[in-house]
């Protein structure tokens, strides 16, 4: 099993927190210097991972996290994973996060509340 790990960068850390709990591999997107390559790998192992997760903290400052969980709630449903962290957001932001959680889990993908349950999520899934 493995998982490719979207959301926000932006030297955000969750997915070294995260990667310190999985039992199964992983896909990280995160280089340091961003090329048309790391691009089209991205794509490709967004498509062949097991499981697609994303997170979204409050040091995103795109929104195309957003629209990649949505497409592969669309698209993927059975293999998309969404949370997103509430510290340092505001309530605005809290409740259009949750609306984007109900919409990936009304077609098919999973909501996790943190990352201790996407940990469980994943590697219980294996």
């Amino acid at each position: 099993m493995k998982v490719f790990l979207g959301g926000t960068c932006n030297e955000s850390t969750w997915r070294e927190v995260l990667i310190a709990m999985l039992e199964i591999d992983y896909f990280n997107p995160v280089v340091k210097d961003w090329t048309v390559g790391c691009q089209a790998e991205e794509i490709k192992q967004r498509e062949e991972c097991d499981m697609v997760l994303y997170v979204i903290t409050s040091e995103m400052l795109g929104v195309y996290s957003i629209a990649e969980v949505v497409d592969d709630s669309n698209k993927r449903p059975a293999k998309t994973v969404f949370c997103f962290i509430r510290e340092g957001l505001n309530k605005s932001q809290i409740k259009s996060l949750e609306a984007v959680g109900r919409m990936v889990e009304s077609n098919g993908g999973k909501l996790c509340e943190n990352l201790k349950h996407v940990s469980n999520f994943l590697n219980n899934n294996r």
